[in-house]
């Protein structure tokens, strides 16, 4: 571990002067060792940033170091470079050492690593410009590493809040069944551990669009056992939105959601429409059922999470799709007293970086 002191970190800002290099050549160089260090500070990443930097710096050789010692090398390697690397990380500034110069990466005022170039042409204040640009943009890294484990903690928390409500419902149905008609209760059993292996299964924050109305078919058929002809269902869903990367068990709650507060309470019951289709860069997918519907203004306040209505789960949902993609990505509800109750989300029909397990 290279020691560091940092009571004598401070960090100097130069302009990068690159001689006769063309500046926008230099901009395009830079905006892509940022790119790589998107991830941290990584082995790989610390590799390909030596080359640019080489190449850049017009060194002979350029070595990335973390604390604990060299991590990314490009040309030839000088054997005192831990030894320049920890002098300039326990300084907090830039040291030279012969025809070598090493700047500390720093992020803030804590030091992550190194910068070290070796060459006859190599200019310090260029080194230091460099180790100041890459200290920044490790910086952004890590503000967005933490920002994307804070969102991941949160759906995680979100997630846990939806399924004992799906535990509860699907085992009431298949209850319902059990002295009246243990044969149709069985088989009903073996849906319920399908939706149970699904619902509680080792797999990560995101499903498919295909997964979810899977999912909800096998719902809707526990559903229907326990409510008969005063329940009908619709599902209907384009092909091509099925790969369509969202949010695990953001589907099941709004149809639980129809049910239970949109036909359960009519003693005549009802329809519940789900529908999946893309429209212009989303995928809209929308749970519609001909129930008792509710006030605007207490569909509002749900929505908002300041009105609480057991298992109805229309706030965890909002709350997860604007955490994912944005403040206007919730759910729209258009509801009132006896008029039923429609309830829409849309998501980006390409969502990159989301992954499904």
């Amino acid at each position: 571990m290279i020691g560091v002191h940092p009571a004598g970190i401070r960090r100097r800002r130069h302009p990068l002067r690159a001689g006769g290099a063309d500046v926008a050549a230099v901009l395009r160089s830079a905006r892509g060792m940022a790119g790589e260090l998107a991830e941290g500070l990584t082995p790989r990443a610390a590799d390909r940033v030596a080359r640019r930097a080489r190449k850049l710096l017009d060194a002979d050789g350029v070595v990335l170091c973390d604390l604990s010692g060299p991590l990314g090398t490009a040309g030839n390697v000088r054997e005192d470079v831990r030894e320049l690397a920890g002098r300039a990380l326990t300084g907090g500034r830039p040291v030279r050492g012969g025809s070598a110069v090493a700047a500390p990466l720093l992020t803030g005022a804590e030091p992550m690593g190194a910068l070290v170039a070796a060459g006859d042409e190599v200019v310090g204040e260029q080194v230091e410009a460099l180790a100041d640009w890459l200290g920044e943009a490790l910086e952004r890294a890590v503000l967005g590493l933490a920002r994307e484990e804070l969102a991941l903690a949160e759906l995680s928390r979100l997630r846990a809040q939806i399924s004992p409500h799906f535990l509860y419902n699907a085992l009431s149905a298949i209850a319902s069944l059990v002295r009246s008609d243990p044969e149709r209760a069985r088989d009903l059993l073996v849906q319920f551990s399908e939706l149970a292996r699904y619902a509680f299964s080792g797999r990560g924050h995101f499903t498919t669009v295909a997964e979810e109305f899977r999912a909800i078919e096998v719902y809707l058929q526990l559903e229907r056992a326990r409510f008969g002809s005063r329940l009908s269902t619709s599902v209907r869903v384009a092909p091509e939105v099925l790969p369509v990367t969202l949010p695990f068990l953001t589907l099941q709650p709004l149809v639980e959601n129809a049910i239970r507060h949109g036909i359960e309470p009519r003693p005549g019951g009802g329809t519940v429409t789900v529908t999946g289709a893309a429209v212009g860069p989303d995928c809209t997918v929308t749970v519609e059922d001909d129930g008792a519907g509710m006030d605007p203004e207490l569909a509002e306040a749900v929505l908002s999470g300041r009105r609480e209505r057991s298992g109805i789960g229309l706030a965890n949902v909002d709350q997860r799709l604007r955490t994912v993609y944005g403040p206007e990505y919730g759910l729209v509800v258009e509801t009132a007293p006896d008029a039923g109750t429609r309830v829409t989300f849309r998501v980006p029909l390409s969502s990159p970086g989301m992954a499904t397990r």
